[in-house]
């Protein structure tokens, strides 16, 4: 296993490379959550994401011929990014294998750090066969995203810079996939300071890494909103790391993790993947639960990427309105004559609604042939405000319910 040296050999290696991102307290998410809450913003790094540690620690390590020869790397999202943009500081030809359903603006992004993308396979693991056999016939280094000391050395980086800026912490909590960051941090932390808590958290679609702890046999889903914890076997190495240095493991739901995206974006000002979220995740769940295990505690999270596409983005943030009673659909039932609309639409503009859409329906209803259903989105202020204006319209003799879910 590696070692808080190794770790440290890392960090001078990294100096001047890699931001030492800032690790700042969130007061707002410390009173709603009732604990103090720090969060290390690793999607403030160059590519976003705490991967380009990891990438740049290996190919630090290269020796002159294998940095001749070149690197490889299968990846689609931000270890693809990480490794290309320090090969093309060091000099070094990389080729990044990606699968062929790779959103364009991730290609787009590792070519404009100058790697050699190849587009091969319908699923990752496909890629990564070709990606194999593509290395094994042109002589390139392998870096791989998490099970290699030197990435993970890489990753434990962050747990020294969590302790160093604030070494009050008493838990960690880290989202896992492969294992390479949480068995990084954890290493750094548990040498450190020994008595802190380590929890990893993984999405409920992939949790490989859980089931090695705790068996189950959650199906793996096809897709996940954390597409950067979406991993279906856990690495050998960090899963023997894991099982030593990480004292416990949870799983989060895609609506946890949507819900830690909108409130970051909300109160934090920043934008984090579905991966970055899943430490804030696994606190409002546990909070949802009534679950106080983190009451009290002082909490490190690392908001370990911010590669989100941006229309899921806005999807995200549409769901959540919709959550908060800040967007609520209403159907209301009228006569379907002149005038009854622009009395409907004068009761909500009364109630300081603001209508979005307006949708007609006339073939698709129950109702008698002479009512329609309308369908009206809303701007609101809360569930509150949502109940007003339903209660209004009722009272003005215009049947109307909450169609929002």
């Amino acid at each position: 296993m590696i070692s808080i040296d190794d770790i440290r050999a890392a960090q001078a290696r990294l100096a001047g490379h890699v931001a030492h991102t800032p690790f700042l307290h969130s007061r707002t998410l410390s009173e709603m959550l009732g604990a103090e809450i720090w969060l290390k913003f690793e999607n403030l790094q160059f590519t976003a994401s705490f991967k380009e540690r990891g990438a740049l620690n290996r190919l630090s390590l290269l020796d002159d011929d294998q940095r001749r020869r070149g690197v490889l790397a299968v990846s689609a999202g931000n270890h693809a990014q990480g490794v290309a943009y320090h090969a093309q500081r060091l000099g070094i030809p990389a080729v990044i294998v990606m699968p062929r359903f790779t959103p364009t603006v991730k290609v787009a992004n590792t070519r404009r750090f100058g790697a050699d993308v190849v587009l091969e396979g319908e699923t990752f693991d496909d890629a990564k066969a070709h990606g194999l056999a593509l290395a094994e016939e042109r002589g390139l280094m392998v870096v791989h995203p998490y099970d290699d000391e030197a990435v993970i050395a890489g990753q434990g980086t962050i747990g020294l810079e969590l302790l160093a800026d604030q070494p009050d912490l008493d838990t960690l909590v880290i989202a896992i996939g492969g294992g390479g960051m949480i068995s990084g941090i954890a290493t750094a932390a548990k040498a450190l300071k020994p008595g802190i808590e380590v929890i990893g958290v993984q999405a409920e679609r992939f949790p490989a890494m859980y089931e090695t702890r705790y068996g189950g046999s959650h199906q793996s889903g096809r897709s996940t909103i954390a597409d950067g914890i979406a991993v279906r076997s856990p690495g050998v190495l960090t899963q023997a790391i894991v099982a030593a240095r990480v004292d416990d493991m949870v799983l989060v739901s895609e609506r946890d993790i949507e819900h830690a995206i909108v409130m970051l974006l909300e109160i934090e000002k920043t934008v984090v993947e579905g991966a970055g979220a899943a430490g804030l995740a696994a606190l409002l769940h546990a909070r949802a639960e009534g679950n106080t295990r983190f009451e009290g505690k002082r909490i490190g999270l690392v908001l370990c990427g911010g590669n989100i596409d941006p229309l899921m983005l806005s999807g995200i943030i549409e769901r959540g309105m919709v959550r908060a009673g800040r967007l609520a659909r209403i159907r209301i039932e009228l006569r379907d004559l002149p005038g009854a609309l622009s009395q409907v639409t004068t009761l909500i503009a009364n109630a300081q609604a603001n209508i979005t859409e307006v949708h007609h329906q006339r073939a698709f209803t129950t109702l008698a042939v002479q009512n329609v259903e309308v369908d009206v989105v809303l701007q609101t202020r809360g569930h509150e405000h949502i109940a007003d204006v339903i209660a209004r319209l009722n009272e003005a003799g215009f049947p109307a319910t909450n169609h929002d879910h």
